[in-house]
């Protein structure tokens, strides 16, 4: 029987190194009995990186992995974010916007506000079940100096600069959690009788045998792709942007505000991430290329920018969305660029690492006879995941009003919105997203709430009945006032973005 103690992660950047520093973690007890995490990296092959959002389950997989908070601030150029602002996707006017919030619409386990919102609420849905709108308005931080790390007084993520990141995670895995890490190129995939990985070659001369292999290797997949052969199922029937334009963009004045939540505006074939960064902002235009040439393209970003683009460099990336038919095939499994990507209009890349990372931790296979077993649990698993986030994305098209142009108008086409997406608006037509609506996983990446945000900030009105019971109704009501309490708290409590971010450069978070 053969016992499973040697993962081998090929490739590093922020995909291998939180993996390898998920695994080591859980299983640091075991290295004195022969467990190992090895990461081979390529010297040659520079990290694709531009993603700079993240969800709040990073907080969780920091702590989980020993990072102090304070560290990963000073050393990653990070901030913190609060959720998204989408400007002109409903309507294109320039007074078109909302936010998806982290925080969840106040009393959210005991009654769905949106019904009543619908029949009696004043303002944004946003602003009426939660603060979190309005501290992104003000561009006030979610906790405060005194706050301990980790902890929030609003829920939040971070933005960070992806370089930075990878090489604070490479220090931590190889130092505190002794992840052995090989600076190698492979060039040759060894197979064993049943179809497994048995060892890689390299050019620098280890060959480098294991038990788990994780495939790393961004859009090369060498391993799930090449080795294994497991085809690559595009989405570009759905998400039809295919290429990202990506610059960095100074400050006017070091002390400018930072944004504390990713603005996302709409363009005439795509849109314009925009994110706050202490030092720099990351900007950057995800478009489709058969409804905009990259020139045009290229002209609405340096707009967008303003005077502060003249020479500054822009990067090309091409997207290819979509996934893997499987992405755990014998002794393989595929995480990061080699498992998928997706259009980084909600952030999913990192959080995608942390949910494979961490069920693979969690459901090590102690033996080669019940990893297919295990294999198929994490395949179903992931397919689950992977489906609904492009469900989600697609939501943000398809509920738009714009007819502009024929990328918006094709967006809306029946034929280009999944069948399971297409059932849910029909229903959310007679009755408001809520936890019945098939958000039934433990882990659900999109929770009811995240609908609701983004279906009632695009002007969506779900036709809801008069009539709620008593009981349901005084919880609306005591939950609008809880609402207008804790916002007024909030925004008299809390500090401003950058101001939190200084304090932190000088003198740290409190300790847990």
């Amino acid at each position: 029987m053969q016992q499973v103690k040697r993962i081998v992660i090929v490739g590093g950047g922020t995909a291998g190194w939180l993996t390898a520093g998920v695994i080591a973690a859980r299983h640091q007890g075991r290295r004195p009995h022969g467990f190992s995490v090895t990461l081979i990296e390529s010297p040659n092959v520079p990290i694709i990186g531009v993603g700079e959002g993240t969800w709040p389950t990073l907080r969780t997989t920091l702590r989980r992995i020993g990072v102090r908070e304070t560290d990963f601030f000073r050393r990653c150029d990070a901030a913190f974010k609060q959720g998204a602002r989408f400007n002109r996707w409903a309507t294109g006017a320039p007074d078109d916007g909302y936010y998806h919030p982290l925080m969840l619409p106040q009393s959210f386990a005991r009654v769905n506000l949106a019904p009543h919102w619908l029949a009696d609420g004043e303002g944004s849905f946003c602003d009426a079940v939660t603060p979190q709108g309005q501290l992104c308005e003000e561009g006030l931080a979610p906790k405060t100096i005194a706050t301990p790390e980790y902890e929030a007084v609003a829920n939040y993520a971070y933005h960070l600069d992806a370089g930075k990141f990878s090489s604070f995670l490479q220090q931590h895995c190889c130092e505190t959690l002794g992840v052995h890490h090989v600076l190698a190129d492979v060039t040759d995939v060894r197979m064993s009788e049943n179809g497994d990985v048995a060892a890689l070659e390299t050019a620098q001369g280890p060959v480098v045998e294991g038990d788990l292999f994780v495939d790393c290797t961004g859009f090369r997949a060498l391993l799930i792709g090449q080795a294994m052969g497991v085809p690559f199922r595009e989405c570009n029937d759905v998400l039809f942007c295919d290429t990202a334009l990506a610059v960095q963009v100074p400050y006017d004045d070091p002390d400018d505000p930072v944004a504390c939540h990713t603005i996302s505006t709409a363009q005439s074939a795509g849109w314009i991430w925009d994110i706050g960064l202490p030092t720099r902002r990351g900007v950057g235009h995800v478009f489709s290329s058969s409804h905009i040439s990259a020139e045009e393209a290229e002209r609405e970003l340096r707009a967008y920018i303003g005077p502060a683009a003249e020479g500054l460099t822009v990067r090309r990336i091409p997207i290819r969305s979509g996934h893997r038919e499987t992405f755990w095939k014998g002794n393989v499994v595929a995480v990061g660029l080699a498992a998928g990507f997706l259009e980084p209009l909600e952030a999913s890349a990192i959080v995608l690492i942390e949910l494979s990372a961490k069920m693979i931790a969690e459901q090590l296979p102690p033996n080669r006879d019940v990893m297919d077993f295990l294999a198929r649990r994490y395949n179903e698993t992931t397919h689950y995941r992977w489906g609904r986030i492009i469900d989600f994305l697609k939501l943000h098209y398809a509920l738009t009003q714009r007819a502009d142009s024929d990328f918006w108008r094709d967006n809306r086409r029946p034929e280009t919105i999944p069948d399971r997406l297409q059932g849910l608006m029909e229903l959310w037509k007679y009755q408001a997203p809520w936890l019945h609506d098939e958000f039934d996983r433990a882990e659900e990446v999109f929770p009811a709430a995240s609908y609701q945000y983004v279906l009632y900030g695009m002007g969506h009105r779900t036709q809801v009945q008069r009539g709620a019971s008593d009981a349901d109704a005084e919880l609306a009501r005591r939950a609008w006032r809880e609402n207008r309490t804790q916002t007024a708290r909030l925004m008299a409590g809390l500090p401003r973005h950058r101001e939190l971010l200084e304090k932190i450069g000088r003198h740290g978070m409190q300790p847990v």
